[in-house]
């Protein structure tokens, strides 16, 4: 079941088509990653369902009906910028934030405690959020968009500023909320996050979406033809063994542990390549070469701009 859908919206501001005809399916429980390069659509695309600003065409649906007004307490939202009132103090800030999400104050109160010991930054309670840095506001302002436990997370560059320590703690912390039923819409740039955090995924380009689905069958759709090979044996019997098909086209010697690539240069089996190779030398590892998404969103980006004649920019 999809928790959220948005059907064909078209957002245009002035002479600029911030949206054109985007239509995403977040389903329960999963992390959904919202790609594309700066400026392609994504966060007018977020701000539509908070419902901060409205879509020009299109529809969004929440747990299977058209979204409401009061469906906004339902969802938990942390923006790319940041904003906490500099003057005010850590803990009043935010117990007064809690409150607006629908917390008692003593439910926020007891609820703030325990995130503020878990995120070890309890001794700020009383300090002026100005006194804070950008990691420890981040993770106050973290605390507050998951207090009140909403259905549906939206994370536009969480990790931004944050130190690899404390970007893992985070991580872990948002794949213990999708444990706990929460679905969660990621937004960022760092597609090393999104291999390690995201179910599926879209990438917005230009104001469209150019690809979506499942990270696993994204990455296997343009995985490459070639093969990594760990064997202990003659690199030149190996190369011998293969037909017109294959191609040797790299290899390397690490503590005796040999690799090799190898590429199919036509329709073959998996199985074919194995049985021609199992005479000629050991194996010991043998898998195909998955692209990143790192290099699946370059791709996918240059080769929507260039067939469109479209600048990157």
């Amino acid at each position: 079941m999809n928790l959220l859908t948005a059907e064909h919206v078209e957002k245009r501001f002035a002479n600029h088509l911030a949206l054109d005809d985007v239509s995403i399916e977040v389903p329960e429980k999963s992390i959904y990653g919202l790609l594309g390069p700066n400026g392609a659509g994504k966060t007018t695309l977020i701000r539509i369902i908070n419902q901060i600003t409205g879509p020009d065409k299109g529809e969004i649906t929440f747990a299977g009906r058209k979204m409401k007004a009061e469906d906004i307490y339902q969802i938990g939202y942390l923006p790319e910028e940041r904003g906490l009132y500099k003057k005010m103090k850590v803990g009043e800030q935010a117990l007064y934030l809690s409150q607006l999400k629908g917390l008692s104050k003593s439910d926020a109160t007891k609820q703030l405690k325990y995130w503020f010991e878990k995120f070890e930054i309890q001794n700020w309670w009383d300090k002026k959020v100005e006194e804070l840095s950008k990691g420890m506001a981040q993770k106050v302002q973290f605390i507050v968009t998951v207090i009140h436990e909403p259905k549906l997370l939206i994370f536009d560059e969480p990790f931004s500023g944050f130190d690899p320590i404390n970007a893992n703690l985070l991580k872990d912390e948002i794949l213990n909320l999708k444990k706990k039923g929460s679905t969660i819409i990621f937004s960022t740039h760092n597609m090393e996050s999104v291999e390690e955090l995201c179910d599926h995924i879209t990438l917005i380009n230009k104001s469209k979406n150019i690809l979506n689905g499942p990270i696993n069958e994204v990455r296997k759709k343009y995985g490459s033809n070639v093969f990594e090979l760990s064997f202990h044996g003659d690199l030149i019997k190996l190369g011998e063994c293969l037909d017109s098909n294959y191609s040797l086209i790299g290899n390397s010697d690490e503590n005796g542990l040999k690799k090799a690539l190898i590429k199919v240069n036509n329709y073959s089996s998996d199985n074919r390549l194995l049985n021609m190779i199992l005479p000629a030398v050991e194996v010991t590892g043998f898998n195909q070469v998955i692209p990143s998404m790192n290099d699946i969103f370059i791709q996918v980006v240059e080769s929507y701009n260039h067939a469109n004649g479209v600048s990157a920019n």
